[in-house]
């Protein structure tokens, strides 16, 4: 089979993961991705700052749900990166944020926008690395979109030096693409406490439901809907849930009726 660079290695892990489209700042540092988006059907979104990169990768996780992915290069590429995944982080938004590195060959002998990114990224996501090897790239992104999505949702950040990303070429055939690395199953709070919740609830004067972004990011809008239309229970949507319950809904409550409730479902 033919050989293939860590680029191509990097753009087939996103398409099987669903990425339709990438938002990205050319750089040297990041170019061999850009080939394989094309040769994959990857959409590359050009902005004019990596700020604005973060930032759409963020609103594409609001908008669909699913990661955004930023790609940008390497130093004040990645520096120019910080405001947007420090908002994706607070915010609970998943987002992959790809940077391109220095050659790993010239690492702490003054090359070209060298500098610790990992140690700059740690504190605003939920996880940070440096791909070393070509042939783990699958593997990392594979990790990267897991932690990204699961838990609670938030920003993951990935680089790769460019050495390692276009010139350590692997065979195809030697290179593994990880599957079955998703929960199959969400999982679940104690039968005994959601008894006895259930049991608050039956009990209750004046039960109200708040729902909040936890629920966006586990798309359980239909499940809203037909738990409060089944118990009549007003509920009271906040940050990415409004619009679970349509505010002209009959139980659709205003922030005023809250101080009134003797017992609240909250849910996400």
């Amino acid at each position: 089979m033919a050989m293939v660079c860590g680029g191509d290695l990097f753009v087939r892990a996103l398409k099987r993961e669903g990425v339709k489209y990438i938002f990205t700042l050319c750089g040297g540092h990041i170019a061999p991705i850009y080939n394989a988006c094309i040769d994959e059907g990857i959409g590359i979104i050009d902005v004019r700052h990596e700020q604005v990169a973060a930032h759409a990768a963020a609103g594409w996780a609001r908008v669909t749900g699913e990661p955004g992915v930023a790609v940008v290069t390497a130093g004040p590429g990645v520096t120019d990166s910080v405001t947007g995944v420090a908002e994706a982080f607070i915010a609970g938004c998943p987002m992959i944020e790809f940077g391109g590195r220095a050659p790993l060959a010239e690492f702490e002998i003054g090359s070209l926008q060298d500098m610790d990114q990992v140690r700059l990224m740690e504190p605003i996501t939920k996880w940070a690395k440096t791909i070393y090897e070509a042939r783990r790239i699958p593997e990392y992104v594979s990790i990267a979109f897991r932690l990204a999505k699961s838990g609670t949702p938030r920003p993951v950040y990935l680089e790769c030096p460019i050495d390692v990303l276009l010139m350590q070429r692997v065979e195809e055939s030697e290179v593994v693409f990880p599957e079955n690395y998703y929960a199959r199953e969400e999982a679940g709070g104690s039968p005994a406490l959601i008894k006895e919740a259930v049991k608050l609830l039956m009990a209750a004067q004046r039960p109200v439901v708040i729902a909040g972004d936890g629920l966006f990011w586990a798309k359980a809008d239909k499940e809203l809907r037909e738990f409060v239309e089944l118990t009549q229970i007003p509920v009271q949507t906040a940050g990415f849930a409004r619009g679970a319950v349509p505010e002209g809904h009959p139980l659709a409550l205003a922030k005023l009726g809250m101080p009134m409730a003797d017992v609240v479902l909250a849910l996400g």
